[in-house]
């Protein structure tokens, strides 16, 4: 079963970076991961159709809001680490979000 991880964030320029290195774990690791990333005006629309929100630190603002709504939808939903997002470790976030589930 593939795990589906959607990051959350405001334009999508360094999220769309770190989406990246996150697939190219994905693939050097062969695991079974679809990651894509969304602004967060899409959240509600791409909640049903993912396992895990990661929230990027630029609209952490909205993390509390997301928590909420994916509790109660049952998904998972964490907060991005602002040192790896700010170097685009994809490695670290792909970690986070897997630990945690």
């Amino acid at each position: 079963m593939t795990v589906k991880i959607f990051l959350c964030c405001a334009a999508g320029m360094s999220t769309s970076m770190v989406v990246n290195n996150m697939r190219k774990v994905v693939t050097a690791k062969s695991l079974d991961i679809a990651i894509e990333a969304y602004s967060i005006s899409e959240f509600e629309d791409m909640l049903p159709r993912y396992d895990i929100c990661m929230v990027a630190p630029q609209v952490s603002y909205k993390f509390n809001d997301f928590k909420k709504r994916c509790d109660e939808s049952g998904k998972a939903c964490y907060k991005i680490e602002m040192k790896d997002y700010g170097m685009l470790n994809g490695e670290a976030i792909l970690n986070q979000a897997l630990s945690e589930i």
